[in-house]
């Protein structure tokens, strides 16, 4: 029964780290015009890119957050971004869904369903996109921190209250 029980926890362990996010290999501090390009619907359905987004910044700094309604990861997440938009309220806070396509309904549900506080976008295409394909996007949820001159100021966070990115949150509020 121990031996089991062993077997059995070495396996979880094991196929957990396989599956586990990979960190991107490459730390990039800016978009390329691809990932600038690639279209987002609004919640009004209008269509705008990656780049007329941040442009609506220009000037603060944003805490991106990459999310889908299906993700159970991104769900059990929303308690520390809540904290983090409570003690942070000066950085602007958007959100870029990558529910499925045809999934609209979804998205816009689950905004309302947890009280998601700040500017949502959904990307309406399959998962690789000009934009997550830049940013090598390999499983969600995905936080970043785009500065106020559009610099990406903090590349990689699995958690909303990260203590790295929230240090950095920090000093970046202050400039």
């Amino acid at each position: 029964m121990i031996k089991n029980t062993i077997l059995g926890l070495t396996f979880l362990l094991t196929s957990g780290a396989l599956f586990a996010q990979k960190l991107p290999e490459q730390v990039k501090t800016e978009f390329d015009e691809a990932a600038l390009s690639q279209e987002l619907q609004d919640l009004d359905g209008n269509v705008l890119t990656v780049a007329d987004v941040l442009k609506k910044h220009e000037g603060k700094v944003v805490f991106l957050y990459l999310w889908a309604s299906w993700c159970p990861d991104c769900i059990t997440g929303f308690p520390g971004l809540k904290k983090t938009q409570k003690n942070y309220p000066d950085a602007d806070y958007v959100f870029f869904s990558l529910d499925r396509v045809g999934k609209e309904q979804n998205w816009k549900n689950s905004i309302q369903k947890y009280e998601l506080t700040g500017e949502h976008y959904w990307f309406n295409t399959e998962w690789k996109n000009s934009f997550t394909q830049n940013i090598d996007l390999n499983w969600i949820p995905r936080y970043m921190i785009i500065d106020q001159t559009g610099k990406i100021v903090h590349y990689y966070a699995i958690h909303a209250d990260s203590p790295e990115m929230i240090n950095v949150l920090e000093k970046t509020l202050k400039k």
